[in-house]
């Protein structure tokens, strides 16, 4: 597949393709991007690959070449007939017109022999945390994930402790993998070009997640503890056992005038083992 700003337009303007914003639809248009992110996925023939809003298919291409299948989920059906001309000859994509946060990922990977199951994409920028969500509640065995993501929401999933960006989400997220920032995308590598530049983030499962004794506690506690992010912690979890809660802090040199934001994954555990 070849590509480039005035082949994309072209492709735009001769199928009568309509943006919809509605969608999240920014299509790159820079191939050293592209090959960058396939790079950095460590994709082989034994992986399949999960790929959400191919758009027109540039990143698709690139991974049908070096994994072993491609699963796509496109929601927008009218570039069904862009996709299926881009990825002509190419027999190991399969693309479900859908939307992906509705979908039976389970059911849908059944029919797939591999390995490793990986997810890599340029996330639709309005659902991006629906989607990873939703990944990690679909109970998935996901090896790896490299998306591209809004640089503000990136920066939030790399977040370390006592940083503005670190909240809820940033627990959440790094219980489960080690996430890295892999590399800045500049809005102008785009067609439209956004409002706001993005950044490729490298999510890799954990061998061996912290042992926690009941999950949904676990989570809603940490939820709790940044429902007012600049509230201490004796204020935010005024409803649990304040008086266990403050034990833990201070075995890790902290206090219930503490915030949450102070607090790594593995104090929030050794909190909710506690209680």
């Amino acid at each position: 597949m070849n590509y480039s700003p005035k082949i994309i337009n072209n492709l735009i303007e001769d199928n009568k393709l309509k943006i919809k914003k509605k969608f999240g639809q920014n299509f790159i248009v820079d191939e050293n991007i592209i090959d960058n992110i396939i790079a950095k996925s460590e994709i082989d023939e034994n992986t399949l690959v999960i790929e959400i809003g191919p758009g027109m298919g540039a990143l698709t291409y690139k991974l049908a070449k070096l994994a072993k299948n491609v699963l796509c989920y496109e929601v927008d059906d009218s570039l069904k007939e862009i996709l299926e001309d881009n990825l002509k000859g190419i027999n190991n994509v399969d693309i479900l017109f859908q939307d992906f946060l509705k979908s039976n990922l389970i059911k849908d990977i059944a029919q797939y022999n591999y390995n490793k199951l990986y997810v890599v994409a340029n996330l639709p920028y309005y659902i991006t945390t629906p989607i990873i969500v939703k990944i990690i509640e679909d109970n998935l065995e996901i090896d790896k994930m490299v998306v591209m993501v809004q640089k503000e929401v990136g920066n939030r999933f790399k977040a370390k402790a006592k940083t503005k960006d670190y909240g809820s989400l940033t627990v959440y997220l790094n219980y489960y993998f080690d996430v890295k920032k892999i590399m800045d995308v500049s809005r102008n590598v785009f067609i439209p070009k956004p409002n706001i530049d993005s950044i490729v983030v490298e999510f890799k499962k954990k061998d061996n997640l912290l042992y926690v004794k009941d999950k949904d506690l676990f989570f809603r506690l940490v939820r709790d503890s940044f429902k007012q992010k600049r509230k201490t912690i004796k204020n935010n979890l005024k409803n649990y056992d304040i008086d266990k809660i403050e034990k833990v802090l201070n075995k890790h040199n902290y206090n219930l005038n503490s915030r949450a934001e102070e607090l790594s994954i593995e104090i929030f555990v050794d909190i909710a083992n506690k209680l």
